[in-house]
């Protein structure tokens, strides 16, 4: 292999030889002037001064004699001048390292050193330039580089170059440089130079390798590096910071771009080198770049600034880093933060840090909500300082074990440091409230797996608890009011057949009879019965309402005189009464007996006299609104607000003010019926019922009753009342089905007596197999609702097949709304409840027979 390389300039030219000649003016008009002339040229000669005597006796022959002596002393000293040199040349080609021959011509050996003998191998009975073409080709196309150097070299032009020869080891290259110069004088001739340069070539190459090795590095290394001249122009950009600019950095090296073209905010009293506001030497800031497309990072920016011996700019060096990453990593970490700390602080559950040592740290504001103190009184006391006595104990094994962690049987951690305790305890808190919680612990890890504190979390279970004693509660009053449903229906049942039979016997034992007073107490502690039944269905919510649409104006007005009688003279009422107030759909009876109850209850609560307000008004939520345990729906309302300056409530009564058979009176003092039936009835007509009071201070209840959107029909009577003294006979025929034998005696034979053809069923098969049979055409069928095997809205069902225009009564001591969703048109059917009096039967039946 060989390689090209430059010229060389052949050896240093031949000396003058120096004469001292007369001037030649003194010579001058003989022939020795002329010869000293054209001797001129190839001597140095020096011109010595003659005296003017001397000057006439130097003509024609001495000038010739001169010059020939001149000519024999110029070849003698000639010839002592190169043997002075060719013993010094020779010397030096002898002693230098690198090797060299000489051919002339015809390629014999002027001269050869030792050094070439060894570079090329030459045995010494071998033309020396025979071995030096043994080792052109050795190389690939060495034969014509050997030819094209000597031929150049002959014709007066010197060569060079770079030749790679096979090592003495396998796969080893050696490299030897050639230079090939013409020897001057003698044409043809050459002057070979060869030169080991084989470790030159490997430093080489390991220069280039390592200088390979650092722009790679350059060009990957995670920051950017730039260097510009004194006017910004990019002297070295590497790939990353090109990359950064969206260019490459052979675009930003082209001179089209200078360092501010780069600057977002170019400084405006800076040298256009610098990316600072001057100063020189080492700077470093943070600045914004803009890259070719438009991008823009922020940047900091490290700058030095070389300068020249005569202080004069000479390049800059500077490191480049993007900042984008670290801002954003600074900001997703702010965000994590600041999620972190809102998720801490506005957790609808306690959260509190304890250290080792079972001090609170950290807690955030639900934890103090459920201390119900300010932070400045929890931080820095001990958990178990906040535990009531007696649970303290069971929490202080809990914290420790959670604390130490569980260990293997070798005494390792069987748990990490955060797996949190699965299995959480209750726990009470002090405070102004004992405080129910659910106590979560979970560990925090520290340094070689061991806990650096503890993470608390406190669920409140006041609520939980309430629930749950409310839902007992809702249970048992289910019970008991299904208990007292049931009650109340066979009650029912024997209350009409009792006060049916008194009206029977009072048919024959009038006034001035002995049995009548009998008869009539009979028949009053029968009332007085039925009206502790409905007090039952009340509670239970199964009476039968019969809704009209009011003015509780109107219905406060009728009971002002009853009110102001029940009170008495030592009690001071008043009534206010808000404008233009709504209407209500209400059961009047029903409205007027949750108003005396409260009345009553206030006026037992002030014994000693006070003052007991009534006040009305219209209400409107705009949103749903929890009160209590009670939610209150969007909506318009009309308010009952009866306030009393009475002795007030005990707060652990308030929560059981409306149980059944709950009473703070004295045992025989009342049943415990009351608010339990005031709360059914205002439940049951779609209204709420609340209570607020402090003991010393009287109580509020508060009524809530839904808006009516429409006119008062108060000369519609919510039901027939009984025609005292009105005619109540009647003539057809009706079917009386009731499975109660002395309901049913009694109702056949009052019916009867009213001039009424009656069948009697025993139950609901018994009466299909009259109305099918031949007999008398049925006009009314009273029927009974609840009754063994075919009830009574089955019976009317499968009659109406038969007879769509018959007319239905249904008797039963269930409210009416019980079995109303079981009939298909509740229009062709009328509802009579038991228990009802003679004069109430036959009111109904003359009632539905007229139409």
């Amino acid at each position: 292999m060989v390689e090209s390389g430059g010229s060389m300039t052949p050896g240093t030219p031949t000396d003058k030889a120096v004469a001292r000649f007369p001037p030649p003016s003194v010579l001058a008009g003989t022939g020795a002037a002329a010869v000293l002339a054209a001797l001129s040229g190839w001597f140095a000669v020096e011109w010595l001064p003659l005296p003017a005597a001397v000057r006439p006796a130097l003509t024609g022959g001495l000038a010739l004699a001169v010059a020939a002596v001149m000519l024999l002393a110029h070849h003698h000293h000639r010839v002592r001048q190169a043997a002075r040199r060719g013993d010094m040349l020779a010397a030096a080609l002898s002693t230098t390292t690198v090797g060299q021959l000489v051919c002339d011509a015809d390629g014999n050996t002027v001269f050869i050193n030792a050094v070439f003998r060894s570079l090329t191998g030459a045995h010494p009975d071998e033309p020396a330039i025979a071995a030096l073409e043994r080792q052109f080709a050795a190389s690939h196309g060495g034969h014509l580089e050997f030819r094209r150097l000597s031929q150049q070299a002959a014709a007066g032009a010197p060569s060079t170059i770079a030749l790679s020869l096979p090592g003495q080891r396998p796969g080893a290259v050696e490299w030897r440089q050639v230079q090939a110069l013409p020897v001057a004088g003698f044409p043809g001739a050459v002057h070979w130079r060869l030169e080991d340069i084989t470790i030159r070539r490997e430093l080489e190459q390991e220069m280039q390798r390592e200088q390979s090795k650092l722009a790679d590095f350059m060009d990957h290394a995670p920051v950017g590096f730039f260097s510009v001249d004194q006017d910004g122009r990019f002297l070295l950009v590497n790939a990353l910071l090109a990359k950064w600019l969206d260019t490459t950095p052979r675009e930003l090296m082209d001179g089209s771009r200078r360092l501010h073209d780069l600057l977002l905010s170019p400084p405006h009293n800076a040298a256009p080198y610098d990316v600072f506001d001057g100063g020189g030497g080492d700077q470093r800031g943070e600045l914004t770049m803009i890259g070719v497309e438009g991008r823009r990072f922020q940047a900091s920016v490290a700058q030095t600034v070389v300068t020249g011996d005569d202080g004069t700019t000479v390049r800059t060096r500077s490191v480049v880093r993007d900042l984008s990453p670290e801002r954003e990593w600074q900001e997703a970490l702010r965000l994590s933060e600041q999620r972190f700390q809102r998720f801490f602080e506005d957790a609808p559950i306690g959260i509190a840090l304890m250290d080792e040592r079972g001090i609170l740290g950290e807690c955030n504001e639900a934890f103090l909500t459920l201390m119900g103190s300010p932070a400045g009184m929890i931080i820095g006391r001990s958990l178990i300082s906040l535990i009531v006595p007696a649970d303290r104990e069971a929490v202080t094994q809990r914290l420790r074990a959670v604390q130490e962690g569980a260990r293997d049987d070798n005494g390792g951690d069987a748990l990490p440091a955060a797996t949190p305790s699965t299995t959480p305890m209750e726990v009470r808190m002090t405070g102004d409230r004992e405080v129910a919680a659910q106590l979560y612990i979970r560990r925090l890890g520290g340094e070689n797996g061991r806990s650096s504190g503890l993470i608390l979390h406190f669920i409140d279970l006041s609520e939980r608890k309430n629930l749950e004693a409310q839902f007992a509660q809702s249970q048992k009053m289910q019970a008991v009011g299904q208990l007292a449903g049931g009650v109340a229906h066979d009650f029912n049942n024997l209350l009409t057949a009792m006060i049916g039979f008194c009206d029977l016997l009072l048919l024959r034992h009038k006034p001035g009879d002995q049995s009548f007073s009998d008869i009539m107490q009979i028949k009053q502690n029968a009332n007085r019965a039925a009206n502790l039944v409905r007090q039952l269905l009340a509670f239970s919510r199964q009476q039968t309402l019969q809704p009209r649409v009011l003015n509780v104006t109107d219905v406060l007005a009728e009971l002002h005189n009853l009110l102001r009688r029940l009170i008495g003279e030592n009690i001071e009422m008043r009534m206010l009464h808000g404008r233009d107030l709504g209407l209500i759909k209400v059961d009047q009876n029903q409205l007027e007996q949750v108003i005396i109850n409260l009345v009553v209850n206030a006026r037992d609560a002030m014994a000693g006299g006070g003052r007991l307000t009534i006040v009305t008004s219209n209400v409107t939520a705009s949103q749903a609104e929890r009160r209590e345990h009670e939610t209150v729906p969007a909506g318009d309302y009309v308010s009952i607000e009866i306030i009393d300056t009475g002795i007030g409530i005990p707060p652990e009564n308030l929560q059981r003010i409306f149980e059944p058979f709950f009473s703070t009176k004295e045992v025989g003092s009342g049943t415990g019926l009351g608010l339990s039936t005031v709360y059914g009835i205002v439940r049951q007509t779609g209204g709420f019922i609340f209570v607020d009071s402090a003991v010393g201070e009287g109580a509020k209840f508060t009524i809530l009753l839904p808006r009516h959107r429409g006119e008062a029909a108060t000369a519609e009577p919510a039901e027939p009342r009984e025609r005292r003294g009105s005619d109540l006979t009647g003539s057809g025929t009706i079917l009386l089905v009731e499975d109660e034998d002395a309901v049913r005696v009694f109702s056949a034979r009052a019916l009867r007596n009213k001039g009424y053809q009656v069948l009697e069923a025993k139950n609901g098969e018994a009466a299909m197999q009259q109305l099918s049979g031949n007999g008398p055409r049925v006009d009314l069928l009273i029927t009974d609702v609840v009754m063994p095997q075919m009830d009574g809205p089955t019976l009317a069902r499968t009659v109406r097949q038969i007879r769509p225009d018959l007319k239905v009564i249904f008797i039963s001591g269930y409210a009416e709304d019980r079995f109303k969703d079981e009939l298909d048109d509740s229009t062709i059917a009328h509802f009579l409840p038991k228990p009802f009096s003679l004069k109430q039967l036959a009111s109904k039946v003359k009632e539905v027979m007229k139409g």
